[in-house]
C-alpha cells in the first residue's frame, strides 16, 4: 500500500506508519482496526471545530455554535474531505465490505476520518497544537463559508419549528424495518404527519439518520428554504 501521496495529501509525515495503517483498517479487515482511534479522533475533532468557531464568531451564542459544528463534523462533510484525499483507495476492508462497496460508503470513510485525525494526534506525540492545525487546513474552505443561520439546524428541528409556528400536528417517527448485522444496519423510518394526507419513508445506517432522512424529505415537499 503506498502511503507517500496519502501523506502529502494530509500534511503530515507519520513517524510511525503503523498508525496509519491502523487508522485505514476497517473492523471487517481484522481485530487490530480503527475503531478505537475513531472514537478519540472524534472527541478531537469537535474540539478543534468548536475551537475555530468560537474564534471565528465571537458574537455567536452557544446554539448556534453547536448547529455550525454539527454541520461541519456530520457524517456528509467528513465523507466529503475523505473523497478529497481519495481514502477509499487507502481503506482496508474485508472481503465482504469490499465487494458491497464500503470504500464508497459515508459512514466507512467519516469514520477513516476521524481515525486519522486520532493517529496524527499519537503520532505526534499528543501534539494537539499540531493536529488542530491538520484539521483547520483541511476544512479551511468549509470553515470559510459557513454561517449561523437557519441553514445549521439539523431537518427534524426545522420541520419542528416550521409546523409549530403553524400550531400543526408534530410529526411521529416509527422504525418499521431494519436489515443488515449489526455494524452495518440499515434502518427505514416512517414519518407520519396529522394534517398532512401523505407518509414518507427515510432510510439511515441509524434510526436517527433515517428520521433525518424523511424530515428532510418533508421539508422538501414542503418547500422550506434551506
Amino acid at each position: 500500500m503506498k502511503l507517500e501521496q496519502l501523506q502529502k495529501q494530509l500534511g503530515y509525515q507519520f513517524e510511525n506508519i503503523d498508525n496509519l495503517k491502523q487508522a485505514l483498517t476497517h473492523r471487517s479487515a481484522g481485530a487490530k482496526n480503527n475503531e478505537r482511534l475513531e472514537f478519540l479522533g472524534d472527541s478531537i475533532l469537535n474540539f478543534a471545530i468548536g475551537y475555530a468557531l468560537y474564534n471565528k464568531f465571537p458574537q455567536s451564542q452557544e446554539g448556534e455554535l453547536s448547529r455550525m459544528r454539527a454541520t461541519l463534523v456530520r457524517e456528509k462533510t467528513l465523507a466529503i474531505i475523505a473523497r478529497k484525499f481519495n481514502l477509499g483507495e487507502y481503506l482496508k476492508l474485508g472481503s465482504g465490505e469490499l465487494k458491497s462497496g464500503g470504500a464508497r460508503r459515508d459512514s466507512i470513510l467519516s469514520d477513516c476520518v476521524e481515525a486519522i485525525i486520532a493517529a496524527i494526534f499519537l503520532d505526534s506525540e499528543k501534539n494537539m497544537d499540531k493536529v488542530v492545525e491538520r484539521v483547520w487546513d483541511w476544512y479551511s474552505a468549509l470553515l470559510d463559508e459557513i454561517s449561523p443561520g437557519d441553514a445549521q439546524k439539523d431537518p427534524k428541528t426545522r420541520l419542528q419549528e416550521y409546523l409549530q409556528g403553524r400550531k400543526l400536528s408534530l410529526p411521529s417517527y416509527e422504525v418499521f424495518d431494519i436489515k443488515g448485522q449489526a455494524h452495518n444496519q440499515t434502518f427505514k423510518v416512517l414519518c407520519k404527519i396529522q394534517n398532512l394526507d401523505q407518509e414518507f419513508i427515510g432510510t439511515g445506517t441509524s434510526r436517527r439518520k433515517a428520521e433525518q432522512n424523511a424530515a428532510n424529505q418533508v421539508i422538501e415537499m414542503l418547500k422550506l428554504k434551506k
